[in-house]
C-alpha cells in the first residue's frame, strides 16, 4: 500500500463529516431542531477519532501472491482475511477516484462468482496495479484452462 492513501482516507472522511454536520447545523438553525446541535458535535468527536485511527487502518491492508492463491487482508478489531484463488477469478477491475487520480493511486478489485469473496486492494500506485492486474489475469486464464 502506499502511504499517501492514508490521505485518500482522511479526505473521504473529511468530506463525509462536513455534509452530515452542515446538515445537521441546517436542520439545528433553520427547522429549529434541538437535538441535531448534539447530532453534530457527536459527529464531529466520532469523525476526529476515527480520523486519527486512519494510518493505523490502512496499514493492516496487505496482499499476498501465493502459489495457487492471492490472500488478501484488512482490519485492526474486526479483521478479515481472504484467499482468493487464481482459477475462480472471474473479473480484475482497476477503479480510480478523483482524489486517488489526483495522487496517482488506483483500486483493484477480484470479483468471483461467489460475492462474498469479493476483495478490493485499495491505494496501489497505478503501474503497481496495471502489472498486478496484468500478472492475474494471466494465472488467472492459466489456472482455468488446466481445470
Amino acid at each position: 500500500m502506499s502511504p499517501k492513501y492514508v490521505v485518500v482516507e482522511v479526505i473521504g472522511s473529511l468530506i463525509g463529516t462536513v455534509v452530515i454536520v452542515a446538515a445537521l447545523l441546517i436542520g439545528y438553525f433553520v427547522i429549529d431542531l434541538w437535538w441535531a446541535l448534539w447530532a453534530a458535535i457527536a459527529v464531529v468527536v466520532f469523525a476526529v477519532v476515527s480520523i486519527s485511527l486512519e494510518p493505523r487502518r490502512v496499514r493492516s491492508i496487505r496482499y499476498r501472491l501465493r502459489d495457487d492463491d492471492l490472500l488478501f487482508r484488512r482490519g485492526i478489531m474486526f479483521q478479515r482475511q481472504v484467499a482468493v484463488p487464481y482459477g475462480r477469478m472471474q473479473l480484475v477491475d482497476i477503479t480510480r477516484g478523483p482524489v486517488a487520480r489526483a495522487l496517482g493511486l488506483a483500486e483493484l478489485k477480484f470479483v468471483t462468482a461467489a460475492a462474498a469473496t469479493a476483495v478490493t486492494v485499495p491505494g496501489l500506485p497505478v503501474e503497481e496495479a496495471d502489472r498486478l492486474r496484468d500478472e492475474l489475469v494471466a494465472l488467472a486464464e492459466s489456472r482455468r484452462a488446466g481445470l
